[in-house]
């Protein structure tokens, strides 16, 4: 048998069936083509739906690692609170230090305050103290002459004279509960005035010494630092600081609040009151009674149950012509007192 040579040898494309085979291979890539066209959109559609479920259970798994997992959720909570409070920052003072040493000005202020009301109170309170004298004297010489005019039958002189002589103890009912009232004022402005001083001065010792310590904290403790303390787990420094001076700043709110209220009640009793004739408003001592009958004093603490116990005692008698108590602060330190503040640095 003659063997073939490879080149006479042709391909399927050059044969005749080659030819009809490339145009039915025409025909159906056409209406292949025709046919993606035209499924195009549903394809889209199709391919858009995976990716959209695909966003959203990546979404759904980045909320849950969140969610379960604490040192990633404190992070966030944690980014928040910064990004919050820094825009806070611009239009209102929040840094708790810059916030305490604005009550400190204001202490300050009611200190010079609260001295010139001491001043005034004491001179009311001297006149009042003559008032109630001079009258008790007048009652004395009346009942003399009372008995005298019985004595002699001259009952008109003597229902006149006593009769006299009862107004004036019924005067001086009324001015004693009235001096009995100033000098619960007067004790408890100098209370507060002696703590208020010692206060002042333990607040600027301290806000000294914690700027120092914040300037320290914030300088080895940088944002990422404490990214990584949280993550860890472990206490941010920063925060721990800021929440303690909060703390701080809440309480000297609450002291210097007290001391203002108390204040206004004072003034507006003592502008109320008319020694002339005797008669103060109702309004103003039923603000100092509401006072009385409150809970515990921020500033006076348990001293307020005593300064009021002691200005009804007839036995522990006020003496005006003493001075003002001042706030010895190193006998305080030596007695362990001091602001109390120290405990809510430990950490």
């Amino acid at each position: 048998m003659q063997e073939i040579s490879s080149s006479s040898q042709r391909s399927f494309w050059s044969k005749p069936e080659g030819k009809t085979g490339m145009l039915f291979g025409a025909a159906i890539l056409a209406a292949l083509g025709y046919g993606a066209f035209v499924a195009l959109p549903v394809i889209a559609t199709i391919t858009w739906n995976l990716v959209s479920i695909a966003v959203a259970l990546s979404v759904l798994a980045v909320i849950a690692f969140v969610a379960f997992n604490p040192k990633t959720r404190n992070l966030l909570w944690y980014m928040y609170k910064t990004v919050m409070r820094k825009i806070t920052g611009l239009f209102i003072q929040i840094d708790p230090i810059g916030v305490i040493e604005s009550y400190v000005s204001d202490l300050r202020g009611n200190l010079k305050k609260m001295g010139k009301q001491l001043h005034t109170l004491r001179g009311q309170m001297r006149k009042l103290k003559t008032e109630i004298d001079k009258n008790t004297d007048q009652v004395k010489k009346n009942m003399a002459l009372a008995s005298k005019a019985k004595e002699k039958g001259k009952d008109n002189i003597m229902v006149l004279k006593a009769r006299k002589a009862g107004r004036l103890k019924e005067s001086n009912l009324k001015l004693g509960d009235l001096y009995k009232k100033m000098e619960v004022m007067y004790r408890v402005l100098s209370k507060m005035y002696e703590n208020s001083e010692i206060l002042l001065e333990d607040i600027q010792d301290e806000v000294s010494v914690r700027k120092r310590e914040r300037d320290a904290i914030r300088a080895s403790h940088s944002a990422m630092r404490s990214a990584r303390n949280i993550i860890a787990g472990d206490k941010d420094r920063r925060e721990m600081f800021d929440r303690a001076m909060e703390s701080i700043a809440d309480d000297i709110g609450a002291k210097v609040g007290e001391m203002e209220r108390f204040m206004e009640i004072s003034e507006g009793f003592m502008d109320s009151i008319d020694l002339q004739n005797g008669v103060f408003e109702e309004e103003g001592l039923a603000m100092l009674e509401k006072w009385e009958k409150e809970g515990a004093s921020f500033l006076l603490g348990d001293e307020k149950e005593k300064i009021i116990s002691d200005a009804e005692n007839e036995s522990v008698v006020l003496d005006l012509d003493a001075p003002v108590q001042t706030g010895d602060k190193q006998k305080r330190a030596a007695s362990g007192g001091g602001t109390g503040y120290s405990d809510l640095f430990d950490f």
